[in-house]
């Protein structure tokens, strides 16, 4: 049970009631991470803003990668709600639930290129270890053709699930009770 009051889509009017309106159309339903953040509605439209462009806006990046950095991050925080809800995304585009689930578990178990073995080690890193100089990764991403603008988005993707971690983990939001399933991915 989350530590702070939340408003509940039923319950809520104004702005917010817009928002939850727009959430549902937008995303297929609302998350609690959202409704944790109903008593600063402005949060919820800045929030969501920097995920569409980080998740969904045009990358160099494909889709599938940035859900897998998600849950890698997210796996190092122990935040099991965000390793959840992205792993649920990660698996509509491999569709290989076992695959999906052992990845969640320790993404070096699993076959990934080398591309995306990179990008999962530098959101890693780049997590269990801030403070460490990241150089030797970057350079590794370069000298294989990745191109400085995805070397940005992953480094602001790794950086935004840090901060969602740690929205979810400080005030105990839970997954939703029928589950991650029955987002809009694409």
């Amino acid at each position: 049970m989350p530590l702070i009051d939340i408003i509940q889509p039923e319950e809520a009017e104004g702005e917010l009631k817009e928002i939850y309106d727009s959430l549902q159309k937008s995303r297929g339903k609302i998350a609690e991470v959202h409704k944790i953040q109903s008593l600063n509605p402005r949060s919820i439209v800045n929030h969501m803003d920097l995920y569409m462009t980080l998740l969904y806006g045009k990358s160099p990046l494909k889709r599938v990668l940035r859900e897998m950095m998600a849950v890698v991050v997210s796996r190092a925080n122990e935040c099991q709600y965000c390793q959840i809800h992205h792993m649920e995304a990660m698996d509509h585009y491999w569709k290989d639930r076992d695959r999906s689930l052992a990845f969640m578990q320790d993404y070096k178990s699993v076959e990934l290129s080398e591309v995306e073995k990179a990008y999962c080690t530098y959101a890693h890193q780049l997590t269990a270890t801030p403070g460490k100089d990241t150089s030797a990764i970057i350079q590794q991403l370069k000298n294989l053709g990745e191109s400085d603008r995805a070397i940005l988005d992953a480094t602001m993707i790794t950086g935004y699930f840090n901060f969602v971690n740690r929205i979810v983990s400080g005030l105990q939001v839970e997954l939703e009770t029928e589950g991650a399933g029955g987002y809009k991915f694409e």
